[in-house]
């Protein structure tokens, strides 16, 4: 694998997250709370490596530029500045929400979470369609 193979992997990454988190949405619906939490910390972990990826990708390419000058840029545009926004935003509520949960300040993480998974599922998603837009189109 080497650096211009990390986009694919990222969006990878970021599919697996969604799904993960999605699953684990389900879970705590159904009231399974110990498959819920098992759902979550792994869509922790693959969003940690996500963002380990990105940061080395990017540390060795710097940005990459949208290609086409159509009107799927402006789309581009619009969906890339909330994602990049919310990304960073997220991740200490993410942390927190986790160290709720983890220590057991269900009430609290509960109320997070209302903010914090469908931000989470945006980014996770978003990420997604930022990749085919930029790589595959």
């Amino acid at each position: 694998m080497t650096v211009k193979d990390l986009p694919t992997l990222n969006a990878v990454l970021n599919f697996i997250a969604a799904v993960l988190l999605l699953t684990g949405y389900i879970k705590i619906k159904q009231k399974n709370q110990p498959v819920h939490k098992k759902f979550m910390l792994f869509a922790l972990a693959v969003s940690a490596l996500f963002l380990t990826s990105y940061v080395i990708y990017h540390a060795q390419t710097g940005s990459t530029p949208y290609p086409h000058y159509d009107w799927t840029r402006t789309l581009y545009f619009i969906i890339l500045i909330p994602h990049v926004i919310l990304a960073a935003v997220m991740t200490p509520f993410i942390l927190v929400l986790v160290w709720f949960a983890l220590s057991n300040r269900f009430d609290k993480h509960k109320k997070l979470a209302g903010f914090v998974w469908p931000t989470w599922m945006f980014v996770s998603v978003s990420g997604i369609v930022v990749y085919l837009m930029l790589y595959v189109l």
